[in-house]
């Protein structure tokens, strides 16, 4: 009986081992998504349209976020269901603060033809913003231009401030200028 007893315990010890090896670590994803598309809506229509080739999902950590190591490629729509496309060779999505870091390669068209091209770019969602502080190169459909390093503006551009830049900036003297 004693030796069923001795061997019954090692045999659940292995098992337990075996299991513990199986286990997902606490910094393991919950979710790994391949060739996946993402649709947000916001009042019955398509918002957002999010494509990844590969996606992580760490959704159930303290500060939850999904991370595109391989790229995105994001459509959205503004209130005019205009559409822009953001891509970048790097992404992360934060839940909590619905902000997302674009990292490597970062271009973005915007609806009105206005191109950005950055190393980094944060976008922040809610608020409709984007920003960084990194170089980045931009060009205005009139064909201004402007470089520099940092920049604050509206997610479609209009309203734009820059830290450091220099460009070309394309002036139409034939409209009024108000006694300026």
């Amino acid at each position: 009986m004693a030796l069923v007893g001795v061997i019954t315990l090692f045999s659940c010890e292995d098992n337990f081992q075996d299991i513990q090896r199986m286990s997902i670590s606490d910094n393991a994803p919950v979710g790994i998504g391949v060739n996946t598309t993402t649709k947000y809506l916001d009042s019955g229509r398509v918002s957002v349209n999010l494509m990844t080739p590969k996606s992580f999902d760490y959704t159930t950590l303290e500060f939850p976020y999904r991370e595109f190591p391989e790229g995105v490629e994001v459509w959205y729509w503004d209130d005019e269901n205009k559409k822009s496309i953001v891509t970048s060779d790097f992404a992360v999505e934060y839940a909590k603060s619905n902000l997302v870091d674009l990292r490597s390669n970062v271009k973005m068209v915007t609806s009105d033809g206005t191109t950005v091209f950055a190393e980094q770019m944060y976008w922040d969602q809610k608020n409709k913003w984007v920003f960084t502080d990194k170089p980045y190169k931009i060009k205005f459909k009139d064909g201004s231009f402007n470089e520099g390093q940092g920049f604050n503006s509206s997610e479609n551009f209009k309203t734009f401030m820059s830290r450091k830049n220099q460009g070309v900036q394309l002036i139409d003297k034939t409209k009024e200028t108000n006694g300026i």
